[in-house]
């Protein structure tokens, strides 16, 4: 029998999967950090996980709550400041940086200020952050993403990140980084993708469990390179499973709520044809079992009526 998995699940094991080690990895609060230890556990021992505040080469025995949260520091190597990180990357010391965005464009330019115009927009995200330290200074960037037409864009709505910027060279000759440097694989809870050596656009490389190249190019609000052969992603081990869930997460704090189900945030169209943001909880297997909250409603049942399709 096939473990169950959630698509939080899936993502965190693709990621981890993707670390090299004996190398560094500048680790973003969330995903990256469940990532990282479980590459440590199963894959890379020998990885060193940088974070903004200054933790270097923490042995990640207890999952941080954020990155400048104490257990970053626990058996590190380096106890420094966010000062030293950011010169830490930009003298090329940090091959691997971990991002997520609200937007992404087909050279892997990401957005997470604004969505609309600056001046007035329809939404106001948190901004750059050291996003665009990340995505600038480490050599290899991994975007981590829920892969919806919304968000990948044919042009962002606000440049906050470069990668491959008009594509071809112009990262180098344009935005002034450095050569080598960029995007290297986009994660979603649809596929893998990574860049087309020449142009810099944005390609499959390979497919989830149970996704179809249509369901991929259905979800990209841009055309995608598609290769004649697209691999498949193995789906999570039961190993993979075990670790992340009974040594690296155990409480359930980003995995689960403490009754063993996924928390998820998801829009959907109401029955007055707006947009309705809502809180829900997953089980395993991405189903969604419960409707929490709403942003035009005050309980869960009027949330419901507005939605009657979750």
């Amino acid at each position: 029998m096939k473990p169950e998995y959630s698509p939080t699940e899936l993502l965190i094991v693709l990621a981890a999967r993707l670390f090299e080690d004996n190398t560094s990895a500048f680790i973003g609060t969330g995903i990256p950090m469940l990532a990282a230890s479980l590459a440590r556990k199963l894959y890379t021992p020998n990885l060193v996980p940088i974070f903004e505040f200054g933790g270097v080469g923490s042995q990640l025995r207890h999952l941080p709550r954020a990155v400048g949260e104490a257990r970053t520091f626990d058996r590190a190597v380096w106890a420094a400041g966010i000062c030293d990180i950011m010169e830490t990357a930009q003298r090329g010391l940090v091959e691997y940086g971990f991002l997520g965005a609200a937007q992404i464009d087909p050279y892997g330019n990401l957005n997470t200020t604004v969505i609309g115009s600056y001046d007035r927009p329809k939404v106001r995200l948190p901004g750059s952050g050291g996003g665009n330290d990340v995505g600038s200074l480490c050599w290899r960037t991994v975007i981590l993403m829920k892969h919806e037409v919304k968000r990948f864009v044919e042009r962002v709505d606000f440049l906050t990140t470069v990668g491959y910027y008009r594509g071809g060279d112009t990262r180098y000759t344009e935005a002034g980084l450095p050569r080598g440097s960029g995007p290297f694989r986009v994660v979603t809870n649809l596929a893998v993708l990574g860049f087309d050596d020449e142009t810099k656009r944005m390609k499959l490389l390979a497919l989830n469990p149970g996704v179809t190249v249509d369901e991929v190019v259905k979800n990209t609000g841009f055309e995608l390179l598609i290769p004649d052969e697209v691999g498949e992603n193995p789906p999570p081990t039961e190993e993979e499973l075990r670790v992340l869930r009974e040594e690296i997460d155990p409480e359930g704090f980003y995995l689960t709520t403490t009754e063993g189900r996924i928390l998820d945030i998801v829009t959907c169209t109401a029955t007055d044809s707006q947009p309705l943001t809502v809180a829900v909880h997953r089980n395993r297997r991405g189903e969604i079992v419960a409707v929490l909250a709403c942003d035009r409603a005050d309980t869960p049942a009027a949330c419901q009526a507005l939605c009657p399709n979750l």
